[in-house]
C-alpha cells in the first residue's frame, strides 16, 4: 500500500523529519507541557552481538533460538534470515524448512543482559529518565536535557554514534512527543534508522500507516478493520468512535486515540516505578503452551534479574496476555512475604499461566510478566521455600548475578528458556 514515506530516499543512519525544522522548535504546546520523548530499539539484538562477537558470522543469515530438533522456538533472527520469513516466535523447525543454510545459535540471555546494561549506561549520560521495556529498548525523557546535549534529533545521533562505536551496535530511534509516536518512528526505517516526527506534523505522520502500526492490532483485529472498509490509520480516525467501541469495547477508544496520536503516559526510570515487567508481542500468534512457557522463562529471568540489581523485592506476581482476538486479560496472585529470588517467581508465573487462563483460549499474540508490591528495605522471610532450600536458590541467584557481572557469559541459566525443552526449577 502507498504511502507518503515511499518517495523518500532513505539511508542507514538517515533522519527523517517532518517538518523543516527539528523536534524542540516549534510546538503546540505551552514549555511546561510539552514533551520529547526518544525510542531507542537495537536492530536484531541477540543476533548482532552474536555477530559482533563472530566476525564470520556477517552476511550470513543468523538465527538465535532453540534446536529445530528439541522443539525449539526463535529468539531472534539477523536481517540475512528474515528474507526468508523466518522470525522471532517460530518454531525452529519451520525456521529451517524456510532456511535450511541458516546457522543455529542458542542463546545467552545474560551475557545479552550485561550488554544491555552498557546500553543504558549510555541512555543515562543524556536523561535520568530512561524507562526500558526489555533488554534491547527503552524510552528516554529528553525533554529537559535538550539545553545542555542539543536538540531532540541531536541527541538521538550521539545515542546511535555512541552505541555504534564503543559496543559495535546498531540502534534505531525514533523522537517524537510521547511515547506512542516514538515507538512507531523507531521502527518506521530499520536499520540504522532516526526518524523525527514534529508535533505539527503528527497526524502527516499516522495517517498513511497501516492500522496495523497501531499497537496491539493483530490478525484478528485486523480482519475486522478490514470487514470495516478500514486499512490506514486515517480511515481509522475518521470512523465514528460509537462503532470503535462495539467492536472492540473500551479498547476502541484507546485505539482511537492512538489513531489520533494521543499518548499521555510518562517515561518512569525504573528506580521509581511501582512495578518491574518485561513483555514482549509476538509477530505470529502462539498457541503451544510449551512454546509460552519458554518464553515466560526468560520474562522471569529478566525481572529477577533487575530486582536484583536495584536491591528490591516484590510481593505481586502479574500475567499478562493479549489473545489473537485483541483481548486481554490479566492474572495475579500476592506471595506470603516479597522476593527477589528468580525461582520463586517462576513457580508462581508458570502456575498463573497453565492454570489461570480460560479454557480453550486463542492463540497468545503478547506474553508480560511483571512484580508489584515492591519493596527495597531488605528484609525477607520464609516463603515458598523452607530455609537451607531457600538460601539455596539466593546463593545460585547470586552466583549467577556475579558471573554474569564478572565475565559477561550465560554459565547459568534457570530453566531451558527458548532451547525447546519443558523449564524447569534448577
Amino acid at each position: 500500500m502507498p504511502n507518503h514515506f515511499d518517495n523518500q530516499p532513505h539511508f542507514p543512519g538517515q533522519a527523517t523529519n517532518f517538518l523543516k525544522r527539528d523536534l524542540g522548535e516549534t510546538t503546540d504546546k505551552p514549555d511546561e507541557e510539552r514533551q520529547v520523548i526518544i525510542h531507542a530499539d537495537l536492530d536484531a539484538f541477540y543476533a548482532s552481538v552474536e555477530e559482533r562477537d563472530r566476525p564470520e558470522l556477517v552476511g550470513k543469515p543468523v538465527i538465535v533460538g532453540g534446536s529445530p530438533e528439541k522443539r525449539g522456538v526463535v529468539c531472534a533472527a539477523n536481517y540475512v534470515a528474515r528474507k526468508y520469513g523466518v522470525h522471532s516466535a517460530m518454531p525452529a523447525v519451520t525456521a529451517r524448512r524456510l532456511c535450511p543454510q541458516g546457522i543455529y545459535l542458542p542463546p545467552r540471555i545474560d551475557y545479552y543482559a550485561e550488554v544491555s546494561r552498557k546500553i543504558r549506561d549510555i541512555f543515562e549520560r543524556f536523561t535520568p529518565l530512561v524507562e526500558p521495556l526489555s533488554l534491547d529498548e527503552a524510552f528516554l525523557d529528553v525533554t529537559g536535557t535538550e539545553h545542555l546535549f542539543g536538540q531532540a534529533v541531536e541527541i538521538g545521533r550521539q545515542i546511535k554514534q555512541a552505541i555504534r562505536t564503543e559496543l559495535r551496535l546498531v540502534a534505531s530511534v525514533g523522537v517524537a512527543p510521547n511515547k506512542f509516536l516514538a515507538k512507531i518512528a523507531s521502527d518506521l526505517k530499520k536499520p540504522d534508522a532516526l526518524v523525527i516526527v514534529e508535533p505539527a506534523k503528527v497526524q502527516e505522520f499516522l495517517d498513511p500507516l497501516p492500522v496495523e502500526r497501531l499497537w496491539g492490532v493483530g490478525k484478528q483485529s485486523s480482519k475486522v478493520f478490514e470487514r470495516l472498509g478500514i486499512r490506514t490509520i486515517a480511515q481509522l480516525r475518521q470512523c465514528p468512535l460509537d462503532i470503535l467501541r462495539a467492536r472492540f469495547g473500551s479498547n476502541g477508544e484507546h485505539l482511537w486515540d492512538l489513531a489520533h496520536g494521543r499518548d499521555g503516559r510518562a517515561v518512569v526510570p525504573e528506580r521509581e516505578a511501582k512495578s518491574i515487567s518485561n513483555e514482549t508481542t509476538f509477530e505470529r500468534d502462539i498457541s503451544d503452551m510449551d512454546v509460552l512457557r519458554a518464553w515466560l522463562v526468560d520474562l522471569v529471568d529478566q525481572v529477577g534479574c533487575r530486582l536484583r540489581r536495584h536491591g528490591m523485592r516484590g510481593r505481586t506476581v502479574q500475567l499478562k496476555v493479549r489473545f489473537a482476538d485483541f483481548s486481554l486479560i490479566t492474572r495475579s496472585c500476592t506471595l506470603p512475604e516479597p522476593t527477589d529470588i528468580t525461582d520463586e517467581l517462576w513457580r508462581a508465573a508458570d502456575e498463573l499461566l497453565c492454570q489461570r487462563l480460560p479454557a480453550g483460549h486463542l492463540p497468545v499474540r503478547l506474553l508480560g510478566m511483571g512484580l508489584s508490591g515492591l519493596d527495597d528495605t531488605g528484609l525477607a522471610q520464609g516463603m515458598l521455600f523452607d530455609g537451607e532450600d531457600r538460601e539455596k536458590h539466593e546463593r545460585a541467584d547470586d552466583v549467577a548475578d556475579q558471573i554474569k557481572e564478572r565475565f559477561w557469559v550465560g554459565a547459568i541459566r534457570r530453566g531451558s528458556s527458548l532451547r525447546g525443552e519443558s523449564p524447569r526449577t534448577p
